[in-house]
């Protein structure tokens, strides 16, 4: 198996081979699906590694301690020899992630092969492709939690165990100073638990992601914001507690806590920052300083971790597997929302150079999850990036059960126009591990020339009979726009899973009552018909442009052309407006190139016609202004688009070419035969999200945040004004 280890001497980071472990009493051994890069504790531990001996005995002063131990009591030749011969050796990385049950070892009785787990432990949830965890160390995955949220059980339980210490109380204020991963976390924990929140860091990025997801207020430590913030939000009296999230060398951190802190206010150290404390800052308001031992109780007993030896819950509530469970059950019911933090989601044969790209600072990143290769086919149409610009949706039910591996998957159409028969139901005829099932339409002479088209087993224009029937495991809704959220709906209630030709809602209304659907039924089983990130053209493209690290600023002209008089696209009134019907795909393009979503709207119209300039904000600063035209000549490609960031550009040429310009120029060939818009891929990676269980194609949060802007571009030409997208801001 792989395993990324690395050379603490040298520095050398690997992607080894070594033998797979044992399965031993007292654990299991768990395949991994993803696992969870640290940007903090281990970027730390890679940058030590590349530093002379020198730094390396600066950083470590408690290793060198050990070592004049040893060498008072070893020699100084013996000393020598063991120390070369422990940093001159691999150790692992990794310590949070989420696999699969592949074995049981003997006394574990609470799962069994093939259940998802999520593994906590810098020895046993390793970035490997194979981990052994003792039982302590796991706990089972809530249903309907993703695997990839999952993989932050670790480093949310490290965030919980912190409040823990903080012992908030509803209505209190704090202060987190650090909004990378733990402060995130920590932001969300105490919004959870009815707590105001004040975010302090240095990163404006960072900043507006904690009001996205909680945050009163988060600013700048060195502006008078943050100061000004909690004046207000306390009364002048200063916040309840402080929570240290940040690293580094600066003493900052601490000096701010003593400032705004109110009188025998509590400071909690959850990350490693100098703590050179302010004696008569700290003594005149008596600040309570508390630390938080990582995951919570057990960690570093050996009796708990490796033989499972549990501690009373009457006299230990939470210990660190059971923060562990906490914090998935938060997440699978909606409380704590970790989409949003995903930066980059790699393969595990890239994990050297994602490394690198992080520690160079080509990749800006919270958060990044390693894929690994069982379950990169399932989830290829992932978004890399996502971010949230509407509310996480809930569920109340356990959402539905995920299918392993049952073939061939059965699908329903509901509609079949000439969308349905020329760009999807080709792609599906005759496809290993498809059954064409039934196809729903309102006529019946439409149903049977599908039937015989496509080789449909059943032709009806009942759809009550098709949502009833339960052999059937994902429903294609593809009608006209108005129908579309109803039918959505109606799938979602009956426990199917749905692909639903874009728009998603026509109105903020639809939207909502598609997002309480989802809730109400635990089934989140969705994909919008957004088929242009699939493109492989443009894939291609975007992996040769590489990874960002500024604001982008990026143009899209569609020449949507004149309609066809009579087109039902015509009949706003009931249809919707063209761009509501077909903007999203341009929206979501744009969203999945800079590896996010927007937060703000803005669009202008000219008079007389239906040409649209919409200008998208992201929350890096990332513009794109998207060209909807009615009035161009057919002679002019429909679409072409360009991306520039970091001295690079990427130009899209209608899908038949694309180029990066940089130190380099890469340009395709020319596509041979028709543009290749993605539809066949997408419906490969829906159809295997079916029949696997894996995440869907793209997630949900991200089909609502493309619906929520879509929409906003009626609001804002109504208006004359930016709309801001509901939770980005």
């Amino acid at each position: 198996m792989k395993q990324v280890v690395q050379n603490y001497k040298s520095g050398e980071l690997a992607l080894l081979d070594v033998p797979a472990p044992g399965c031993k009493p007292g654990g299991v051994l768990v395949r991994s699906a993803y696992s969870l890069i640290s940007t903090g504790t281990e970027l730390m531990k890679v940058s030590e590694a590349g530093m002379s001996m020198v730094g390396k005995a600066r950083s470590r002063p408690d290793q060198v301690a050990k070592v004049m131990q040893s060498v008072a009591t070893n020699g100084v030749p013996a000393t020598y020899r063991k120390v070369m011969g422990k940093l001159d050796s691999y150790t692992p990385l990794g310590y949070s992630l989420c696999g699969v049950v592949e074995q049981v070892g003997d006394g574990i009785d609470d799962v069994a092969v093939g259940d998802l787990v999520a593994c906590a432990g810098n020895e046993h949830a390793l970035h490997a492709e194979v981990n052994w965890v003792p039982k302590n160390l796991y706990t089972p995955v809530p249903d309907g939690l993703a695997p990839r949220h999952a993989a932050f059980g670790t480093v949310g339980s490290i965030a919980m165990q912190g409040v823990r210490q903080g012992e908030p109380q509803l209505g209190e204020v704090a202060l987190v100073i650090g909004l990378g991963l733990i402060g995130q976390l920590v932001v969300q924990l105490l919004t959870a638990s009815g707590v105001r929140v004040v975010g302090a860091d240095p990163d404006p990025a960072r900043c507006a992601l904690a009001e996205r997801l909680g945050a009163a207020a988060a600013g700048d430590p060195a502006s008078t914001a943050v100061e000004a913030a909690v004046a207000e939000l306390t009364a002048g009296h200063g916040v309840d507690q402080v929570y240290l999230a940040a690293g580094g060398g600066s003493n900052q951190p601490v000096e701010l806590a003593a400032h705004l802190s109110r009188d025998r206010g509590r400071v909690v150290d959850i990350g490693k920052c100098s703590l050179d404390l302010p004696w008569n800052a700290y003594y005149e308001k008596e600040l309570d300083v508390r630390f938080s031992r990582s995951y919570g109780p057990g960690r570093y007993d050996p009796s708990y971790e490796l033989e499972g030896r549990d501690y009373p819950i009457g006299y230990v509530r939470w210990t660190e597997r059971r923060n562990l469970a906490c914090f998935l059950d938060l997440a699978a019911r909606g409380s704590v929302d970790v989409e949003p933090l995903i930066s980059h989601i790699a393969d595990f044969d890239d994990a050297v150079e994602t490394y690198r790209s992080l520690q160079d600072g080509d990749l800006k990143a919270v958060a990044v999850l390693f894929r690994y290769p069982e379950h990169t086919e399932e989830d290829a149409g992932e978004a890399a990036a996502p971010s949230v610009t509407v509310p996480a949706v809930k569920l109340s039910g356990s959402g539905t059960p995920a299918r392993t591996h049952k073939s061939p998957v059965r699908l329903a159409f509901v509609g079949a126009g000439n969308y349905a028969t020329s760009m999807l139901l080709p792609h599906l005829t005759g496809r290993d591990g498809v059954d064409l099932s039934t196809v729903v339409t309102t006529t019946a002479l439409s149903a049977a020339n599908a039937k015989r088209k496509f080789g449909f087993a059943e032709a009806t224009t009942d759809l009550d009979a098709v949502l009833g029937d339960k052999s059937i495991d994902a429903v294609f809704v593809v009608t006209r726009h108005s129908s579309h959220a109803e039918l959505t709906k109606q799938a979602l209630h009956a426990g199917k899973a749905v692909f639903v030709e874009k728009p998603l809602a026509l109105g903020e209304d639809e939207l909502a009552d598609v997002l309480k659907a989802v809730e109400e039924s635990g089934n989140d089983r969705l994909q919008v018909g957004f088929n242009r990130r699939f493109s492989p053209l443009l894939r291609e493209a975007k992996k040769r442009f590489g990874a960002r690290t500024g604001p982008a600023s990026v143009r899209y002209l569609v020449n949507a052309g004149k309609l066809q008089h009579g087109s039902w696209y015509l009949r706003q009134g009931s249809e919707g407006t063209r761009f509501a019907g077909e903007g999203g795909h341009f929206i979501d393009t744009v969203s999945w190139l800079l590896d996010a979503d927007p937060v703000s709207v803005y669009a202008l119209a000219t008079p007389g016609n239906d040409d649209l300039q919409v200008v998208l904000r992201y929350p890096d600063g990332s513009t794109a202004t998207i060209s909807y035209v009615t009035s161009g000549p057919a002679s002019l490609p429909k679409e072409t688009l360009d991306l520039v960031a970091d001295g690079k550009a990427l130009r899209l040429d209608d899908f038949v070419r694309a180029s990066v310009y940089g130190n380099k120029r890469w340009v395709s060939s020319r596509l041979p035969r028709a543009r290749d818009k993605g539809q066949e891929a997408e419906l490969a990676a829906f159809v295997r999200a079916v029949r696997t269980g894996g995440p869907m194609p793209v997630p949900l949060t991200s089909l609502a945040a493309t619906t929520a802007a879509t929409l906003a571009v009626q609001t804002g030409l109504a208006g004359g004004a930016p709309v801001t997208l509901a939770g980005a801001e």
